[in-house]
C-alpha cells in the first residue's frame, strides 16, 4: 500500500567510470565500479539511511532527516579519498588513482514509497540536481538546509536559484563545503565580504558579437544551450548545463559540468587547460571552449571572459539581464 513521507532523497553518482571500461575492459572496470558503488552504500546503511536502488556507477537513498543525510555524504567523500581497510583492493585501486568521482545532490519533500521505491518531487529535483555538481560535490536544496542545525549550516555557500530541467521555477541551491574550507573562512551561506580595492568585481563575457557583464552578485552563473540558461549558448556541441561560474573565495571559479568537457585558455599564454568536471580559477582575460578548444574554428561556441577590478571602467548597460 502507498505511503506518503516526509524524507531527505540522496542521489551519488560516480563519474569517469567511461574511461575505465575503455582502459581496463569490462571485467575490471565493472569489479572496479561495483566496489565503489558497494562502499556508498555502506555510508549510506551506517549513517541511518535506506539504499532505494543502484543506479549502474550511482545509487538513489532516502533519509528520515537531513542531518543524517549529510554525514553520509561526507562519509562517502571521505570513503573514496581514503578507503577503509577491508573495504575490498579494488575500490582502493580505482581511488587512489584517481579514476572516479563523486558528485551527490539532495532534495527534502514529501515522497510517494510504493513497493520499495519512492516517488515525488523531492526525488525529481535530487535527480535533476545531480546534473549540476561538479567532481567531488554535494549540492542541496534549501529545504534541506533548513533541517540542519546552525552549526551545520555554516559549512555550506549559497548557489543562489539554479534552472533545473522540467522545472519552470528556479530552484534555491546550496553547495557543501569541507571542514577546511568553512575553518578558512571560506564564503558561508551569509555571503561573500565586501571585496577590497583592487579584488575582482565582475565578469565580462563576449561571445559573437554579444557582450555582457555579470556583477558577483549574480552568480553562479550556468553556461549551456538550454534557454534556461542565464548565458544561453546556442550550439550542438554545448550541453544544456555545460559549466558553472561561482564567485568564492575572492575569486571566480569555473566548473564544468559537461561529458565533451571545457576548455580555458589565458591571454599571452599558448597552453590549453583542458577540464573535464574539473574546476579552474579564472582570472585576467583569456576564452574559455565550450566542448571544443579555443582558436581554429571561428563558428565554435569560444566566449571570450575578461574579469575587471574595482575602478575599471565598467560599461552598466552590458550588465542588464
Amino acid at each position: 500500500m502507498p505511503r506518503i513521507l516526509e524524507r531527505t532523497v540522496l542521489f551519488a553518482d560516480l563519474r569517469g567510470s567511461t574511461g575505465l571500461f575503455e582502459r581496463l575492459g569490462n571485467a575490471a572496470a565493472s569489479t572496479l565500479v561495483t566496489g565503489a558503488v558497494g562502499l556508498l552504500g555502506e555510508c549510506v546503511e551506517r549513517g541511518g539511511g535506506h539504499v532505494i536502488k543502484t543506479l549502474g556507477d550511482g545509487l538513489m537513498a532516502v533519509f528520515e532527516d537531513a542531518t543524517r543525510a549529510v554525514a553520509a555524504a561526507d562519509a562517502m567523500h571521505q570513503a573514496l579519498q581514503r578507503p577503509p581497510r577491508g573495504s575490498g583492493a579494488a575500490t582502493a585501486a580505482s581511488v587512489a588513482a584517481g579514476a572516479l568521482k563523486l558528485q551527490v545532490a539532495m532534495a527534502r519533500g514529501e515522497v510517494v514509497e510504493i513497493e520499495s521505491d519512492c516517488f515525488g518531487d523531492a526525488v525529481n529535483v535530487a535527480a535533476r540536481l545531480l546534473d549540476h555538481a561538479g567532481d567531488n560535490e554535494t549540492l542541496v536544496t534549501v529545504d534541506v538546509l533548513a533541517g540542519l542545525q546552525p552549526s551545520q549550516q555554516v559549512r555550506f555557500r549559497a548557489l543562489d536559484r539554479l534552472q533545473l530541467r522540467g522545472r519552470a521555477e528556479p530552484v534555491q541551491v546550496h553547495l557543501l563545503q569541507s571542514h577546511h574550507a568553512v575553518m578558512d573562512g571560506a564564503a558561508t551561506q551569509f555571503g561573500d565580504a565586501l571585496p577590497q580595492p583592487g579584488e575582482p568585481e565582475a565578469l565580462r563575457l563576449k561571445w559573437r558579437g554579444q557582450e555582457r557583464i555579470f556583477a558577483t552578485a549574480q552568480l553562479p552563473l550556468v553556461l549551456g544551450r538550454s534557454p534556461q540558461a542565464g548565458c544561453c549558448i546556442d550550439d550542438s556541441r554545448v550541453s544544456r548545463s555545460h559549466a558553472r561560474i561561482d564567485w568564492h573565495g575572492g575569486a571566480f571559479q569555473f566548473t564544468d559540468l559537461s561529458f565533451n568537457g571545457s576548455y580555458v585558455r589565458f591571454a599571452h599564454d599558448r597552453a590549453v587547460l583542458s577540464l573535464r568536471r574539473g574546476s579552474c580559477t579564472l582570472h585576467g582575460s583569456g576564452e574559455i571552449g565550450l566542448g571544443v578548444p579555443p582558436g581554429g574554428d571561428a563558428n565554435a561556441p569560444v566566449l571570450h571572459f575578461e574579469v575587471l577590478r574595482l575602478g575599471e571602467d565598467i560599461l552598466p548597460a552590458a550588465g542588464a539581464r
